[in-house]
């Protein structure tokens, strides 16, 4: 293995381990929410919980646009983005690749679960904000960094998808 592949797997192991403790923190010591225990209202709590998690992408096109309007760059065109601006470009692509497949795993999750185990909605979507920080963050710093951000989100998906899967098959 190069540096580099080191560097992407020691941060996507850590960000996996950092996610699975999250959320397990988040979903153990969340207040014990007050959800009916029907499909609708479980779909109603997921989503309500989705406005939280897709915030880091409202805040990253808030940052492309803004940036696009005080320079060079407000003619998307001309091909005048600063670096900067490119990786927050990105940051917002992959962000709503990722956001995209969260839904589809929290709403899944949603009505799922046991009802004692709702707190899991809440946990999901809170680790998702502070995974996505970490990934533009990391990007930032350098491409390399975004690993332990891009591979916790991904995998937080996997796992809601396997999840859910476990529970319909058992």
């Amino acid at each position: 293995m190069t540096k580099d592949q080191k560097t992407v797997a020691v941060g996507a192991a850590s960000g996996i381990a950092g996610m699975i403790l999250l959320a397990w923190a988040i979903a153990t010591y969340f207040p014990t929410p007050q959800v009916v225990d029907n499909n609708g209202d479980r779909l109603a709590y997921a989503f309500r919980w989705s406005v939280v998690a897709i915030l880091p992408l409202f805040v990253m096109l808030v940052a492309v646009g803004n940036e696009r309007f005080l320079s060079e760059a407000i003619d998307p065109t001309l091909g005048k983005e600063s670096q900067k601006m490119v990786v927050n470009g990105r940051v917002a692509d992959n962000t709503l690749q990722q956001f995209v497949c969260f839904l589809v795993g929290i709403g899944a999750l949603s009505v799922s679960l046991p009802i004692e185990r709702i707190s899991f909605v809440p946990a999901v979507a809170i680790t998702f904000v502070v995974c996505r920080t970490i990934f533009w963050i990391g990007y930032r710093i350098h491409p390399l960094y975004r690993a332990p951000g891009f591979s916790s989100t991904a995998y937080m998906n996997a796992f809601m998808y396997l999840a859910v899967l476990w529970m319909r098959l058992t």
